[in-house]
């Protein structure tokens, strides 16, 4: 009936994001907001708008993986590749503990750095190394957040 009232990718969510040996309290109301309170909705929506952006730009990705990133200065984007290198450990670290709720915990820090730096600069811009630069940082933060929404058996939806 949960599955039913909300969704497969909310139920897993919510239940992951707690430590086993915690009570919890299933908030329904919560589970179908379609906003940033719903963390999934909120982890989901940050790959969904990276989606958009590289489908507008419409070149082709497998480019963008020996792009120069030196051009990528800003707070915000030194502070997504700092947060997008600690997934491989985060995921051990995950595994080794049998925390899963440690990777919805980093998924949701790594969406609000991501609309974080969305909101600080503009992705698609003239100067072409820039450009670059900016997609393939990005680029990098779908696939991780494609992987970690993969690892808890979430979707990664395209378009919302």
């Amino acid at each position: 009936d949960l599955i039913e009232w909300t969704s497969k990718d909310a139920v897993r969510f919510f239940l992951l994001s707690r430590k086993p040996d915690t009570e919890y309290t299933f908030d329904v109301d919560l589970a179908v907001q379609k906003n940033n309170d719903n963390p999934v909705y909120y982890v989901q929506y940050a790959h969904a708008r990276i989606c958009s952006v590289l489908a507008s730009w419409g070149g082709d990705r497998q480019g963008l993986n020996t792009v120069d990133l030196s051009p990528l200065q800003s707070q915000q984007a030194q502070a997504l590749m700092l947060l997008l290198a600690k997934y491989p450990d985060m995921l051990t670290a995950a595994a080794e503990g049998f925390a899963p709720h440690d990777v919805t915990f980093y998924l949701r820090e790594l969406a609000a750095c991501y609309h974080s730096y969305y909101d600080a600069e503009r992705i698609l811009v003239d100067d072409e190394a820039l450009k670059l630069a900016r997609l393939a940082l990005v680029a990098a933060t779908a696939q991780v957040l494609r992987n970690g929404l993969a690892v808890l058996g979430v979707s990664a939806p395209e378009k919302m």
